[in-house]
């Protein structure tokens, strides 16, 4: 098969909106004899995507937020992460990581799986983003370029002065030719070439180096508790967990992605932190094209749960500050909601308070959210418990602690 990053390479001669290859008599004119190589554009990718000097605040780079030290997910704490012009705009959503996202597909409204039963409309899935909004990891990488909020250039042209400056400018010279900064436009799709083809990398984006990978090759077992958390996980009586983060491999041999990669809606707490609130996802702010279906309001992207043990912040709005709590969330939300939601001036439980009513109908309620207030919930404290360590099975080698990548080395 052949892999994503050579087949962005056979879309080169499109960049410049030719149909002969896009250095002919243009600004793309590649070094003698030889396009662009694989290689070369990786490595200019991962050299641009730590550069926070094409950032407005020359602080800022993409590293910043998806650090490879936690699997390409935020270093920190925070809810969201800071950035801007300033260096300490706050972002309207938590950062996600940028691993394990090869085959998500562009977002379609209806979704139809090759996995059983090719006739199931499985709705609103796919795209990048917590909204689905970028169809690519091309589109991704211009987002965090230009927001306000993130590396904040001002426009694409910005970018491609700042990349002229940067240390990358001889390199990104060699790989696309001497006169590739006289076409600003033409130099913009490059860069966001060179991250793209960076963010496929095997190495640093897919390396399927967790403990959960080795036991699927026969080379490591759970222990006692981990096993009885995958079973919990997987079991649709209890987490029902694999309904949405698919834990077993695929018909043809392929390991888990612990996501479906569908949009879904199941009424996480408002984060009161946030200068964002109401935050619809599918239906807006950030996306505007589906602002009249009332349908899709509250609906958020799946995110895979490799690496989740090492975030530090949970869900879109970074409401939660561990794991368990995480997990806690799913198994008690409708049978303890007092625990999540606070509560109206009568004394009632304000639950789903950061959806507005009239979107409440759009919550999941699949089990394990299938049971009523007071009611007994689908995990108690122990088999939660379980479900947290069979998760931490996800963590990929090098976004463990350096005793754990010891341990796991021996």
């Amino acid at each position: 098969m052949v892999s994503f990053a050579r087949m962005a390479l056979l879309l080169i001669p499109l960049l410049a909106g030719c149909a002969e290859p896009a250095w002919v008599g243009s600004a793309y004119a590649p070094p003698p004899g030889a396009a662009p190589s694989v290689a070369a554009l990786t490595a200019l990718g991962r050299a641009m995507f730590f550069d926070a000097s094409l950032s407005a605040s020359g602080k800022t780079s993409c590293a910043s937020c998806h650090d490879p030290a936690f699997a390409y997910g935020p270093p920190n704490a925070l809810p969201v992460q800071l950035a801007g012009r300033d260096g300490n705009t706050p972002g309207p959503r938590a950062a996600p990581s940028l691993r394990y996202l090869q085959t998500l597909p562009p977002f379609s409204e209806h979704h139809f799986d090759n996995d059983g039963d090719d006739s199931i409309d499985a709705g609103p899935t796919g795209g990048h983003m917590w909204d689905g909004r970028a169809s690519s990891t091309h589109e991704q990488a211009r987002l965090p370029l230009l927001s306000s909020s993130e590396m904040a250039n001002a426009t694409p042209e910005e970018v491609v002065a700042r990349l002229e400056r940067s240390a990358q400018a001889d390199a990104f010279r060699r790989a696309f030719g001497e006169r590739i900064f006289a076409d600003r436009a033409a130099a913009f799709r490059a860069a966001l070439m060179a991250l793209e083809v960076f963010q496929q990398s095997p190495r640093d984006f897919y390396p399927y180096s967790s403990r959960y990978d080795a036991m699927l090759r026969g080379q490591a077992q759970l222990t006692t508790q981990e096993a009885r958390g995958l079973q919990l996980f997987d079991d649709p009586a209890k987490g029902n967990c694999a309904s949405c983060h698919l834990s077993a491999p695929t018909a043809d041999g392929a390991f888990p992605l612990f996501t479906d990669f569908g949009l879904i809606a199941i009424g996480v707490p408002r984060n009161r932190a946030l200068p964002m609130n109401a935050d619809l996802g599918l239906c807006g702010p950030l996306r505007a094209d589906f602002g009249d279906r009332d349908d899709y309001c509250g609906l958020f992207r799946t995110p895979s749960l490799r690496n989740v043990a090492v975030r530090g912040v949970f869900f879109h709005n970074g409401v939660f500050a561990t794991l368990r709590e995480a997990v806690l969330f799913y198994a008690r939300r409708d049978t303890e909601p007092e625990r999540f939601y606070p509560r109206n001036a009568d004394a009632s439980v304000n639950k789903f308070d950061d959806l507005p009513a009239r979107y409440h109908a759009n919550v999941n309620v699949d089990p394990p959210f299938d049971r009523p207030a007071g009611g007994t919930p689908a995990l108690d404290d122990a088999e939660v418990d379980d479900i947290v360590a069979f998760l931490h099975t996800l963590t990929d080698a090098d976004a463990l602690p350096a005793p754990a990548q010891a341990a796991q080395n021996e």
